[in-house]
């Protein structure tokens, strides 16, 4: 099915020859033959590329009407007759590539919507474009080529690198974030720190001044829904290159380093502390004060109680590494009579994966 351009820019067509270009691929054929758009394996047309990065897919591949598709060398065997192979070291890397030559990022129309209000002594870069309801509070400054949606909001003093977007309903205090720093709709970063402290007297809690801030490295992505607290008295800090999916919390003084991943309703509790491309799994939770080492991946619902190290893999509740934990529920299951896992239980441990490679191949 072919994108709505009510929704999406569309261009096009484009040949043969600039699409495998695009995509960093080689073909052989007629270079002028030209393609209208993208689509996914089972529904791609003849006048559409599609692509295979996932073994599991591959009867999708050997069925598919699509008039080129990008794979690596290993499927170049499997491509059915009439379709045209674009061969590629990373598939799903040049098939993103090619997506964005059909359909590229809206244009910015820089400029100041006439409702928005800009506080005194903000700065706001060239071509950034700001949308209607938006506010940009006193002393922000918005680096150049930025976008801010309808409703967004940015407090006092922030800075944003270049390229920013801020979409609508979302909104950001208390922060020093790089270039390309992405909020999606309703995320909130800066919010004050769940600390406090009790009365012995009265019994009533003590709200204690939450006086860090957040600090995002370039290019971090924050989902929507997400909540990111500002430091108690350290920074909570975000590591570039990070990926926030929706509705996660980041609570205050957590410091991430780069290139994690962290999946759908994830809870980090304070002041723990992730290494570089650490990965935590749909709904996983990580109690306060802990370390998780680079590299380290946590499974969905897993719930982390100590330090993880380097490089491990942990699952379950209380989180242990991972081969001990699926050893118990085998066990379990033989005890109870229900017969050895399934390919399709284990399929997704530890890591997100699995579902990962679902969405990033786009299936129908």
């Amino acid at each position: 099915m072919a994108a709505d351009p009510r929704f999406f820019e569309v261009t096009g067509p484009h040949s043969l020859a600039v699409i495998a270009e695009v995509a960093g691929g080689r073909f052989e054929g007629d270079g002028g033959r030209l393609f209208a758009g993208i689509g996914s394996l089972p529904s791609a047309t003849p006048d559409q590329v599609s692509f295979l990065d996932n073994r599991r897919y591959v009867d999708a591949l050997e069925t598919t009407r699509a008039g080129a598709v990008v794979v690596d060398e290993a499927m170049l065997e499997r491509v059915p007759a009439g379709c045209v192979p674009i061969v590629a070291k990373q598939p799903a890397i040049g098939f993103a590539r090619v997506a964005l030559l059909f359909h590229p990022p809206a244009p910015r129309r820089p400029g100041i919507h006439p409702t928005a209000v800009i506080g005194e002594g903000a700065s706001i870069g060239e071509g950034t474009e700001i949308g209607p309801y938006a506010v940009v509070g006193e002393g922000a400054s918005i680096g150049p080529d930025s976008l801010l949606e309808p409703h967004a909001v940015v407090g006092r003093g922030v800075v944003l690198g270049a390229r920013a977007r801020i979409h609508n309903h979302a909104s950001i205090t208390h922060t020093i974030a790089g270039d390309d720093v992405v909020l999606h709709p309703g995320a909130r970063v800066g919010n004050e720190g769940f600390g406090f402290t009790t009365d012995p007297a009265s019994g009533r809690y003590v709200t204690m001044p939450q006086l860090g801030r957040v600090v995002l490295g370039d290019g971090v992505e924050v989902g929507a829904n997400v909540t990111i607290d500002r430091g108690a008295s350290l920074d909570t800090e975000i590591g570039a290159g990070t990926r926030i999916d929706n509705l996660v919390q980041i609570g205050h003084n957590v410091r991430t380093g780069q290139g994690c991943v962290l999946v759908a309703q994830v809870g980090i509790s304070g002041s723990s502390t992730l290494g570089d491309h650490v990965v935590l799994a749909g709904q996983a939770g990580v109690a306060g004060h802990l370390t998780i080492g680079s590299g380290a991946r946590i499974g969905a619902q897993a719930g982390v109680m100590k330090d993880v190290a380097p490089g491990m893999d942990v699952a379950g509740l209380p989180a242990k590494p991972a081969r001990d934990h699926w050893r118990e529920v085998a066990a379990l299951r033989r005890i109870a009579g229900n017969g050895p896992l399934t390919r399709m239980e284990t399929a997704g441990a530890p890591s997100a994966a699995a579902g990962r490679n679902d969405r990033k191949q786009g299936r129908d």
